[in-house]
């Protein structure tokens, strides 16, 4: 009898932690945050969209992504109208008290870009009149209030319009997210713009999710696992060129 008692409150647990996650997830992520995510021949690509889907894989999720603008993700973390977000969202103070944030997946930090004949602007301090273009509702927002008049700060809902209004001389520079400008000046903006200065702020990545969701604990799991066997350093070189540092 006490061995059936057992096997019966297995059974049971195995079957509670299965229904837990037996829904399909909305998984939201950035629609323009290359080359983390980006749209390529009519799909979304990059970085954080493989590293979720070997996630997700590992932990057997069922799952439908979901594009949006970097503004809306945390409002609907909130809300309960997305179960997860995968968006290079910085893990910061302010954040972690409405949505919980799985461990740190990828090292960046902000830097600055001008246009490749501006010498007029070295670091953040010479931006103090300047006009600096940025991505609404990211952690850069805060960072160049810090230096920068509200009234000379430009705010767009997503990397090309602060890239194409920098291009066009309507910003002095643009202040973001290293890896994506990076890209940037390496690919499209080749040859016309260039990063200026040290990093700022130096920051993680997480992946967010509602307050109290039970997915955390077996995404780090997966992290941790993905590092240890190489598929964490196969997936960085594929989109970044390079190995991750030690």
């Amino acid at each position: 009898m006490k061995r059936l008692i057992a096997i019966f409150a297995a059974l049971l647990v195995l079957s509670v932690s299965s229904v837990a996650f037996a829904q399909k997830l909305v998984v939201a992520h950035d629609t323009n945050f290359k080359p983390f995510e980006f749209k390529q021949n009519g799909e979304y690509v990059g970085f954080d969209i493989d590293m979720w889907k070997e996630i997700a894989k590992r932990m057997n999720l069922d799952y439908d992504f979901q594009p949006m603008d970097f503004n809306g993700i945390i409002p609907g973390l909130q809300a309960g109208s997305i179960d997860a977000a995968v968006a290079g969202i910085t893990i910061k103070p302010s954040r972690a008290e409405v949505v919980d944030f799985s461990d740190g997946y990828y090292d960046s930090g902000l830097v600055i870009l001008v246009r490749e004949d501006n010498n007029d602007i070295k670091d953040i301090n010479d931006l103090k009149d300047k006009i600096v273009a940025t991505k609404l509702a990211t952690s850069s927002v805060d960072l160049a209030q810090q230096y920068v008049p509200k009234k000379n700060i430009k705010l767009f809902p997503n990397n090309d319009n602060m890239f194409m209004e920098l291009m066009t001389g309507g910003a002095d520079a643009v202040i973001f997210d290293m890896p994506v400008v990076k890209d940037f000046e390496a690919k499209a903006g080749k040859g016309m713009v260039k990063v200026v200065g040290p990093i700022y702020q130096g920051q993680a990545y997480g992946i967010a999710f509602p307050k109290g969701s039970k997915l955390v604990s077996g995404v780090n799991k997966a992290l941790k696992e993905m590092k240890a066997d190489g598929t964490y350093n196969e997936l960085f070189i594929k989109w970044f060129g390079y190995a991750p540092a030690k």
